[in-house]
């Protein structure tokens, strides 16, 4: 089995092109898999049956996982099904995928814009460090991106007189994405006056450097924006996908389109965007009242 699913990852890594991040969740994923064959006693794939397949459901929601990560594990495992339909020719495994749960399709956890609002506007504090905390969590919400392609930005990817960036997505997909204004003024100043103390005699491509002068870590971003949370007065869980979430919903929210929203996020498919227009109805009902041309008018 193992040897079937590191085929498997290879396939995704050199034809599909998938992220070291995406190949290394896959396989913490199909190792689920495998834990749960042991635990039951099996060594045959075909032996995944329909009600299996729910006791396999039920041990990785009672193992604690959130509902999204349960439905990434059933993508994966779903995709290594298939995988071996395709290379081995079997249609008892593409019986085994129709038994498959399906993905249910679960809210994402945002910021309201008044929590946004307070975790940007945090006074500075004076230290470099928080020239720099500063001037990630605003780029983060200026323009969408995933916190790996927050930290894997490099200084040439970014033009501030233009006030633009280079974002590179999974699968190594380019996309060109707007900067604000106040984050343009706070990156330009990072570059100019905070960058140079971490690198002193050092070189770097990377944009963003811990105090050591090396690039900054997703694990390392992620504890700045949680300080930075508790500063803000902010009590929920907070994530840096949640700013990606925040930024999409409220673009939505004041009236923009969906493709444009798409192509800033990076989505391959404008239905992964369309998640966001739960927030919309309130705003859609209003536009339809207002130009709608068969709406009742009043008579004068």
């Amino acid at each position: 089995m193992q040897e079937l699913m590191d085929e498997y990852l290879t396939m995704l890594q050199v034809e599909s092109g998938c992220a070291a991040n995406t190949l290394a969740a896959y396989r913490r994923d199909l190792r689920k898999l495998t834990d749960f064959f042991q635990q039951e006693g099996l060594t045959d794939l075909h032996a995944l049956t329909k009600p299996l397949w729910v006791q396999f459901l039920y041990s990785l929601k009672t193992a604690g996982l959130s509902s999204s990560s349960i439905a990434r594990c059933l993508a994966a495992v779903r995709g290594f099904y298939k995988h071996l339909a395709l290379s081995q020719g079997s249609g008892a495994f593409e019986g085994i995928i129709k038994g498959t749960p399906k993905q249910w399709v679960q809210l994402p956890k945002l910021l309201s814009e008044s929590e946004v609002t307070r975790l940007l506007n945090l006074p500075a504090m004076g230290q470099r460090d928080d020239w720099r905390d500063a001037a990630m969590v605003e780029l983060l919400y200026a323009t969408g991106l995933r916190v790996s392609e927050l930290v894997n930005l490099e200084l040439a990817h970014i033009n501030i007189d233009v006030g633009f960036l280079q974002a590179t997505g999974k699968r190594d997909k380019q996309r060109i994405v707007p900067i604000g204004q106040k984050a343009r003024d706070l990156v330009a100043h990072y570059i100019a006056v905070i960058r140079p103390q971490y690198l002193k005699t050092k070189k770097s491509h990377a944009l963003f450097l811990t105090r050591l002068g090396r690039p900054m870590s997703r694990q390392c971003f992620w504890n700045i924006l949680k300080a930075r949370a508790v500063r803000a007065g902010i009590i929920k869980p907070i994530s840096p996908h949640m700013l990606r979430h925040s930024f999409a919903t409220h673009l939505l929210d004041h009236g923009a389109d969906l493709r444009s929203v798409q192509m800033m996020l990076g989505h391959a498919s404008i239905a992964t965007t369309q998640i966001y227009t739960h927030v919309e109805h309130t705003r859609l009902k209003a536009v339809h009242d207002n130009y709608f041309p068969r709406k009742q008018r009043n008579q004068k």
